[in-house]
């Protein structure tokens, strides 16, 4: 696919508001091309210490580019993003323990950085304990809501935004809601790898750029977002066998954090690594998955590591 339509880094925008004013306009069946900053917004690089996630800017994280006006778009409308492609900008991401964020944040308050190299081929490697294979997507992608700006963008809503779904991947097809003339799609946050539920807060943050085909199909507006992949399932050659630790209660939180907590001392046990770089691995590469949910009053949740991950 090449791109009819260019947008870079600079700009961008932090937060979701019916009332920004567009910075491309364009037809549906455009293709587009917009360069995204990491979810720091730029404030971390490759030569920062974990001392940095402490002074972010948190009105700063996860900017967005955009917002694109489709031409035609109305309420009720639905919005079709087929996900073309996905280009590091460079070879590096990063993962973070941000103070109060994840969902152990109360068991890790220290904040810890990790940084990554993005290889051109093949999977990203931990200190010769771990490969995780790269599977980028956007973290970010979303539509200006219909009430009055400006809102936050960390939390999910109806017209999409923080999603973090790893299905989102090159090859998808995500449709949203429209709620406001033009749709006002805005793309970001951007991920080299990460498991499902994003344990800790962060997945493998990386800048890149990524390249989509928007569609419109009046009237057609889905309650919550959805989406389509295509090929073969997910990641099927490395995630058949895996480690699988369980959490099981009356509080579906709860049963999750009991799981990733024995997911965490698993990996430690196996690794060596310390507990916090558990945690961040965890994040990348294990799936957190409701497996029972109908039998009251418990549920189980299941975080399931794939073995291939584990090196040695």
């Amino acid at each position: 696919m090449t791109p009819t339509h260019t947008l870079h880094a600079a700009q961008s925008h932090a937060g979701w508001d019916r009332d920004l004013p567009p910075v491309l306009t364009v037809a549906p069946g455009a293709s587009i091309e917009l360069e995204a900053l990491d979810a720091s917004g730029g404030q971390l690089d490759p030569s920062s210490e974990a001392s940095a996630l402490t002074s972010l800017d948190m009105g700063a994280i996860n900017p967005t580019t955009g917002p694109v006006f489709v031409e035609g778009a109305q309420p009720g409308d639905a919005l079709r993003i087929r996900i073309e492609a996905l280009t590091p900008v460079r070879p590096w991401g990063w993962t973070a323990l941000i103070p109060g964020f994840g969902l152990l944040a109360d068991e890790f308050p220290e904040p810890a950085l990790q940084h990554w190299t993005l290889p051109e081929h093949g999977p990203i490697e931990l200190d010769g304990v771990a490969a995780i294979p790269a599977r980028p997507f956007p973290g970010t992608v979303g539509l200006a809501p219909a009430e009055p700006g400006p809102h936050s963008v960390i939390p999910p809503r109806r017209v999409g935004g923080n999603l973090d779904t790893r299905d989102l991947a090159a090859g998808s097809v995500l449709t949203l809601p429209v709620e406001v003339e033009g749709a006002l799609l805005s793309i970001g946050d951007t991920h080299a790898a990460q498991g499902d539920g994003e344990v800790c807060g962060t997945a493998i943050e990386a800048p890149m750029r990524v390249a989509v085909t928007v569609g419109l199909e009046a009237g057609a507006a889905p309650r919550f977002p959805t989406f389509e992949t295509t090929g073969p399932p997910r990641d099927t050659e490395v995630r058949d066998g895996v480690l699988a630790t369980t959490g099981v209660g009356p509080d579906l939180r709860e049963a999750a954090r009991d799981a990733v907590r024995a997911m965490i001392e698993r990996i430690s046990a196996r690794t060596g690594l310390p507990p916090e770089r558990a945690y961040m691995l965890a994040s990348v590469a294990a799936d957190l998955r409701i497996s029972e949910i109908v039998d009251l009053p418990n549920v189980v949740v299941t975080c399931a590591l794939p073995k291939a991950v584990l090196l040695g």
